[in-house]
């Protein structure tokens, strides 16, 4: 998650230069964070597919920005957001496209930027009047053996199919045993977060709509810092639903997920509160202390790692 005032860089850092000429950078330093994760991302091997989604939460809203009309014109599209029996946030309906490299996320997140609203004000002639997430979903599919074998058993049965029976490894091994594909799905999922900058109204000059943008923007980033306060706290009651912003990212803030907040500030003096205010949303994100990650056991049954 990028944070800080308007104009500060936080889309550049989150995605580098855009547009169809700089989809594939051969320059490293100039690739912003999303385009590295999804390297790192396709650089591991295995059995899983990938699928990115990207919304932007405006006004308080949640539009997604890969949806397609009647005609099969891709346009934003406003969703809704519902708790799910097990108490997650979910957006139904919410477009997932499938992704084999980094190019096509690239591909599709510049898509979703051409259709993200983006107003002038006296800061940024480009300023950004939303909160964009970008998810990529990892659905884990390859067989995976069971405790106790060894790794290189584990190679010899990559090609194996899924199957309704368990299957002996081939050469056969004693008390060795494939568990079916279909048992060992997962699912994963990295959130991406570009978020709108924060504002000082007398600085910007905003008036009208623009003027409301600002309202809705600095109140769901307020929402946000409450949140990360009522965490760090360790509070009995976590006011995710007070914005949509980190009622959509519950499950990235809060549980077993790890949470990493990136400050961008300007180096003009004429900034320097808002810099501060950005440092000190960056010590509320740091005092927020996890307990020990726990994962479910077939069983349903929870155990610390």
């Amino acid at each position: 998650m990028a944070y800080g005032q308007t104009g500060s860089g936080k889309t550049y850092t989150m995605m580098g230069p855009l547009g169809e000429d700089n989809l594939n950078s051969e320059d490293p330093t100039e690739e912003g964070i999303i385009p590295k994760s999804a390297k790192e991302l396709f650089k591991e091997t295995g059995h899983y597919s990938v699928e990115v989604s990207i919304v932007e939460i405006y006004n308080n809203e949640v539009f997604d920005l890969l949806a397609k009309d009647s005609d099969g014109t891709v346009r934003s599209i406003k969703r809704e957001v519902i708790t799910m029996v097990n108490g997650r946030s979910s957006v139904p309906s919410l477009t997932y496209e499938r992704v084999e490299n980094v190019t096509e996320i690239m591909y599709f997140l510049n898509l979703g930027m051409q259709r993200r609203v983006k107003h002038p004000t006296l800061v940024h002639t480009d300023s950004s009047r939303s909160h964009l997430i970008v998810t990529l979903t990892v659905t884990m599919h390859g067989t995976t053996p069971r405790e106790n074998e060894q790794e290189s058993s584990y190679h010899n049965c990559s090609s194996i199919k899924n199957t309704e029976e368990y299957v002996q490894l081939s050469p056969p091994k004693p008390n060795i045993l494939l568990v079916p594909e279909h048992s060992k799905r997962m699912k994963m999922k990295l959130e991406l977060v570009d978020l709108a900058g924060s504002e000082c109204v007398a600085m910007s000059g905003v008036t009208g709509a623009a003027l409301l943008e600002t309202s809705f923007i600095n109140r769901s980033l307020s929402a946000l810092a409450d949140v990360l306060g009522a965490l760090a706290e360790q509070r009995p009651h976590i006011p995710y639903r007070n914005s949509k912003l980190t009622y959509l990212l519950q499950d990235s803030i809060g549980g077993d997920a790890k949470f990493l907040v990136l400050l961008c500030v300007s180096p003009s003096q004429k900034y320097i509160a808002e810099s501060l205010q950005s440092l000190y949303f960056g010590c509320r994100a740091r005092q927020v202390q996890k307990g020990q990650p726990k994962k479910k056991n077939a069983n349903g049954s929870l155990k610390f790692r």
